[in-house]
């Protein structure tokens, strides 16, 4: 990797984190959790970054970088006890395909079926990636803590 390459990716992983904190403001997130909100969505669009740049297609990238994305946002909601869906939801507004929906919807207003089917198809298989990505993850158990009876 070259360095242009490197600081390529440090801008982004900049960018991202402040598009996601940003995000979490206009949302309302809790204070206390705005720099692990931001964090989230800077990891996952590195992640994503990172693999268009090793040539994944975008439906992998973005399988690719929401999995380490909900990793953190599961650990953040344990760390700062607050609901996983306050850095889940910041976290993938960078990954979510709002581009294609747009153009999806402008293809149907302009009547040209060929390209709205195209394109939603593509946003489609984006979208399930994501919610793939986060199920699998959501899905795995949580460790037990030390000391705790079942019951």
């Amino acid at each position: 990797m070259t360095g242009a390459q490197c600081l390529e990716l440090l801008r982004q992983l900049l960018l991202g984190g402040v598009g996601t904190l940003c995000f979490g403001v206009l949302f309302a997130v809790p204070r206390r959790c705005y720099l692990a909100c931001a964090a989230t969505g800077a990891l996952g669009w590195l992640a994503y970054e990172l693999a268009v740049m090793l040539g994944v297609g975008a439906v992998t990238a973005n399988l690719l970088a929401v999995i380490p994305l909900t990793l953190l946002a599961r650990l953040f909601a344990i760390g700062l006890k607050a609901p996983v869906t306050v850095f889940l939801l910041c976290g993938i507004f960078p990954l979510v395909p709002g581009a294609g929906i747009y153009y999806t919807a402008y293809y149907f207003i302009q009547n040209d079926n060929a390209q709205m089917a195209a394109s939603a198809a593509d946003t489609l298989k984006i979208a399930a990636a994501l919610a793939i990505g986060i199920s699998l993850v959501l899905g795995l158990p949580l460790p037990r803590r030390k000391g705790r009876k079942k019951p």
